[in-house]
């Protein structure tokens, strides 16, 4: 378990110097119905969960959005008990006195549907895990392809629910990138600033293949049964192997040997019997096997299909999407980002760029890899401070 308590360890860290003040936050429920998806498909209901953080002023002008990556939720800050262990993932950068500065902002984040910790009992989602009503049973694969774009239309009805009609910044990391360049593209009036962490602009070839490697498992084990395993035997085998998939790819192989500092190539189990994994794939099948509980298969292969269908605007034509961006835009790629590489955010910064739009980058240059935008996004807080209070 080396690499997972070094990794809990360094984000205790991280948020320790910065976190005088605990905030205690609920998660709080907002349910539609009939929704529609990009797809032309219809969702009778769906319910999601958010969290927020701040008070909303009177003019309902000072909402900040944020928008969350492929394996988190709506939890970005905070603490729901003053007992747990950790806070949600941005909280060095969320909360009173820090970069978003709860008080002057009201900082809010919602739960995507088919969110990949269905099982948690924390989040709350609407996908193939929850009761079709015409049924009386799960969804699985009736459940209708899920795009960015949706994702972004449900948060759209929950600050409407609010009052809110116009957001000072939206701002998320990783598929939270795709997120808020989405926002940016098609609700362009809503979106006063736009902070993309460690995205892209749209998926290429070589990433909408990559994204297949966390899906392939889940589709060869033998328990998924096309999607049909709900009240039986659960693809767990396949899970895990996408969860540790998942752990690998987004870490630089710096960090990831930093965490093994007493690795040994020869492995002696491994050498006596072919049937005995390495120690460090025992490891890290172990930490997969736990995050596999608070998961569910079908719920991770609608999130992997969204992100391969993610390209700004949804359209064939990217660059007269981005031309509608009327927002400043701060890209900030990680420049060791095997999975997101910083080619990509170098990119769409060029992109918009030549365009004649407002746009700085900044790169983070640790060795976290990809989870640098997640772990290490204090390391720019001072642009990202002055990004969001320039006028």
């Amino acid at each position: 378990m080396k690499i997972i308590k070094m990794i809990t360890l360094v984000f205790l860290l991280l948020c320790l110097h910065v976190n005088a003040e605990t905030l205690i936050v609920d998660k709080q429920t907002f349910t539609t119905q009939n929704f529609k998806t990009f797809g032309g498909k219809s969702i009778a209901e769906v319910k999601v969960g958010f969290e927020s953080y701040g008070t909303l002023n009177a003019k309902k002008d000072n909402a900040i959005l944020i928008t969350h990556f492929f394996s988190g939720n709506s939890h970005a800050a905070g603490k729901y008990a003053e007992s747990d262990v950790l806070p949600g993932y941005w909280d060095a950068i969320i909360g009173p006195g820090k970069t978003i500065d709860t008080n002057k902002y009201f900082v809010i984040s919602v739960d995507s549907l088919a969110n990949a910790n269905v099982n948690d009992g924390r989040t709350i989602t609407t996908g193939p895990a929850s009761i079709n009503p015409a049924t009386n049973k799960p969804y699985g694969l009736d459940f209708p392809v899920v795009t960015i774009r949706d994702f972004v239309n449900v948060q759209k009805l929950v600050l409407e629910s609010l009052g809110i009609q116009k957001l000072h910044a939206v701002m998320g990391a990783s598929m939270g990138s795709f997120q808020a360049l989405e926002w940016a593209v098609t609700y362009p009036d809503w979106v006063g600033k736009l902070v993309h962490v460690i995205g892209a602009g749209q998926m290429d070839a070589w990433s909408v293949s990559a994204l297949e490697h966390w899906a392939l498992p889940i589709r060869l084990d033998k328990n998924w049964n096309n999607g049909d395993y709900y009240g039986k035997a659960a693809p767990i085998d396949g899970l895990t192997a996408t969860m540790l998939n998942i752990t690998q790819d987004a870490m630089h192989p710096n960090m990831f040997a930093l965490s093994f500092p007493n690795f040994k190539v020869l492995d002696k189990g491994a050498l006596n019997d072919i049937r005995t994994q390495p120690e460090v794939v025992q490891t890290l099948l172990s930490r997969a096997k736990l995050r596999a509980k608070t998961q569910d298969a079908n719920h991770v292969l609608y999130l992997v299909r969204a992100s391969q269908l993610f390209v700004a605007g949804h359209q064939d034509d990217y660059l007269a999407s981005l031309s509608k961006i009327s927002a400043p835009s701060l890209i900030i790629p990680a420049s060791k980002d095997l999975l997101l590489r910083p080619e990509m955010g170098r990119a769409l910064n060029s992109a918009l760029k030549a365009q004649g739009k407002q746009t700085d980058m900044v790169e983070l240059s640790g060795d976290w890899g990809h989870l640098e935008g997640v772990f290490a996004i204090s390391a720019q807080k001072e642009r990202i401070q002055s990004f969001l209070e320039t006028k």
